[in-house]
């Protein structure tokens, strides 16, 4: 979830940062004009004039919104590190709480979609803490301000006349619709599009509230999952145990393979209990490589990037909601010290790797097939598992 600060002074020094760069936001007249030229598009897909002159009365560019497109530096952080700040045993216990509060919505949910209902909870937590923090911002307001400005204009012009649809079709209204500066919307956080396509009226009041109403929310997060496949009474993927001497290389060939093909390269659950079904197809995923924490990924981890295209984020979802039922923490500890490295180190490690005697191209920055095969072949030369995986610890040791 996108986050943006109330703090009066933060919001002054923004604009005059804005100010200093030549940001300003557009002059009320240009403004005018930007709105006078969506009402031909918005009429033809059935807003209402009602509904949009509602929806951007008092508008004018929020300058802060465009100031959060351009504050977007490089920031670098390990999987750890990510899940660390997401995944902790009071959002575990809220989420606790949620599951028996909201026990007969998400089973009815789950009868429906076939979606677990600690998953939908999980996705709840991460985006807005479950319902804590929703964005703050005037959905259509931080739309227009992106379209007017030019900011992939194309793709948030089509987001704000969907919302526009929304607020014509009754669902919300204009001021009540808040979100993230970047548009996505309501509890379980949806763009306008994702909204019209999969969210719900779950309550039946005829509307469909995602903002308002946890029902709505929860219900239509699962109908979302479940269109990209969800597949139900399975679990996202497996905590794994790598044996000594495991062949790295062979495993990156492999990619995705049944799960008995990964047992018979010696990978085992950590819990020593069997896999449910042996011929599940998955894919190995080590965030910090042969030292740290393993996993043997299946279908549904992907239908959960679906949500967000980061395997940081569904492990993070993944691992929340085995805790919502009273799992643990990874059985294996991650590895102490270890940093994700930025744009410049990775280029200075491949600069470390090629002086070495080992070809990785021209240094860029891009960890690709040249960089992973010199980083395994330095791995077997100094006696380190071959796992061909770029981090700080790497770095450190291409320095000594």
């Amino acid at each position: 979830m996108i986050r943006s600060s109330g703090l009066f002074a933060f919001g002054k020094a923004i604009v005059a940062l804005s100010l200093v760069m030549g940001l300003a936001a557009p002059a009320h007249a240009n403004s005018a004009d930007f709105v006078r030229g969506l009402w031909p598009d918005a009429q033809a897909i059935g807003v209402s004039r009602q509904a949009f002159d509602a929806s951007f009365a008092s508008y004018s560019p929020i300058s802060k919104v465009m100031e959060l497109t351009r504050k977007q530096p490089e920031f670098s952080q390990t999987v750890q590190q990510y899940i660390d700040k997401r995944v902790t045993a009071a959002q575990a216990s809220k989420g606790a709480a949620m599951r028996g509060e909201w026990a007969q919505t998400l089973g009815d949910a789950q009868q429906r979609f076939g979606v677990q209902p600690e998953v939908v909870l999980a996705i709840w937590g991460m985006e807005t803490n479950f319902g804590g923090f929703m964005g703050g911002n005037n959905t259509i307001h931080a739309l227009a301000t992106l379209t007017e400005n030019g900011y992939r204009a194309d793709f948030f012009r089509k987001e704000l006349l969907t919302a526009l649809r929304i607020v014509s079709d009754g669902h919300i209204a204009p001021n009540q619709m808040v979100g993230s500066w970047a548009g996505a919307m309501g509890h379980t956080q949806f763009m306008p599009s994702s909204f019209m396509r999969y969210a719900i009226d779950y309550n039946g009041d005829g509307r469909k509230d995602i903002w308002n109403s946890v029902p709505d929310a929860l219900g239509s997060t699962a109908n979302y999952l479940n269109a990209f496949g969800w597949r139900p009474g399975e679990t996202w993927g497996y905590e794994v145990k790598i044996p000594s001497g495991f062949d790295f290389a062979r495993a990156r060939q492999m990619e995705k393979a049944p799960l008995n093909q990964w047992q018979q390269m010696g990978i085992s659950r950590v819990s020593g209990r069997a896999f449910p079904r042996a011929g599940d197809v998955a894919r190995l995923y080590m965030p910090a490589g042969a030292s740290g924490p393993a996993f043997l990924l299946l279908p549904n981890f992907d239908v959960i990037k679906r949500y967000n295209n980061s395997d940081s984020y569904a492990l993070a979802v993944g691992h929340l909601a085995d805790r919502i039922i009273g799992g643990g923490d990874f059985a294996t500890p991650w590895p102490a010290g270890d940093y994700a490295l930025s744009k410049a180190q990775r280029t200075e490690l491949q600069s470390l790797l090629s002086r070495a005697g080992y070809d990785v191209g021209t240094p860029d920055g891009v960890v690709g097939p040249k960089t992973r095969a010199a980083v395994m072949a330095f791995q077997a030369r100094a006696g380190l598992p071959a796992d061909g995986h770029v981090s700080g610890l790497l770095l450190d040791r291409l320095k000594r």
